[in-house]
């Protein structure tokens, strides 16, 4: 209870008047006081930025090629899999929030924060994901930070996306630095293709 005896909650009878008041808008109640336009495009930003990482990771699946190429690939996908449910997840949450997520596929590029690269051999491919990654990871903590306590599905939803980030990252970091060890160059060769697998 608050210092005036007086509950922090508002009174019953109130709470069911708002909750009568724009219904159409669904879950958005007077209470939301983040600018639902400025959070609409943050989360179709992200959403952009999700879809280009799953066709890159789907491109880099199909095109992977070499001697480790296999295991590789594998994780491509998988990773591929997992960024198509954020696309769910944050397709989601623009609709509860009244907003329309946003597939259209001109422009795409422009509205993801990270680039859609595709390089003829395996480890620029690793190295092209892990920049992706990290791209993704400033730009969810950044997102965060602005939503605040101000919308807390919002940030819970983008925090568990961030740790599944932050392993992806891990997973291309690792890969990095044990493609060496397993017979093909570490880092990429300037200007050679792939050796078909």
């Amino acid at each position: 209870m608050a210092a005036n005896n007086q509950p922090f909650l508002s009174d019953i009878q109130t709470i069911r008047r708002r909750a009568r008041e724009h219904m159409q808008q669904g879950a958005v109640t007077d209470s939301y006081t983040l600018d639902r336009d400025t959070v609409l495009k943050l989360l179709n930003e992200a959403l952009a930025t999700e879809l280009v990482c799953v066709l890159r990771y789907k491109a880099h699946y199909y095109l992977a090629s070499g001697i480790n190429a296999k295991s590789v690939a594998a994780e491509f996908l998988e990773h591929a899999n997992e960024e198509q449910g954020h696309a769910d997840q944050i397709a989601e949450r623009i609709t509860q929030l009244d907003g329309t997520p946003n597939f259209e596929p001109d422009g795409l590029s422009a509205r993801s924060h990270a680039e859609f690269v595709v390089p003829d051999d395996l480890a620029a491919m690793i190295e092209e994901n892990l920049v992706a990654e990290r791209i993704a990871i400033d730009s969810y903590r950044e997102i965060i930070n602005f939503v605040g306590d101000r919308d807390t599905t919002t940030k819970r939803m983008l925090e568990g996306i961030l740790a599944v980030e932050e392993e992806h990252a891990e997973d291309m970091k690792t890969l990095m630095e044990d493609f060496g060890k397993k017979g093909e160059p570490a880092k990429p060769s300037s200007g050679s293709s792939a050796v078909a697998g």
